[in-house]
């Protein structure tokens, strides 16, 4: 059984480079997919009203049970970097489930 994704972006277009990436952080979640149906990743574009701008991931997994579980939550200004900063949170989180 493969895990299904739903990204959602929040104040930024969707972009090919981020639609991949987002496919490649994915597949580090496949050895949990006996736990995992469904990831929620949300990518929201953070400004502070001048110049700095950031990128916010957050990663909600939904167990085979339905539960809704917060894995991982990352910021940076690099929009890879916080993706994968999310995915390294929810390994973490995840691997530490027992069976």
């Amino acid at each position: 059984m493969g895990i299904g994704m739903q990204v959602e972006y929040i104040g930024l277009a969707k972009t090919g480079h981020m639609e991949a990436e987002a496919g490649v952080q994915l597949v580090r979640l496949a050895e949990f997919a006996r736990h995992i149906g469904d990831c929620r990743l949300a990518i929201a574009a953070i400004y502070d009203g001048l110049t700095h701008f950031a990128y916010e991931v957050r990663l909600h997994v939904v167990t085979r049970a339905g539960e809704l579980i917060d894995v991982g939550n990352c910021m940076h200004s690099d929009f890879i970097e916080a993706m994968r900063g999310a995915f390294d949170l929810a390994v973490n989180e995840l691997s530490r489930w027992p069976g």
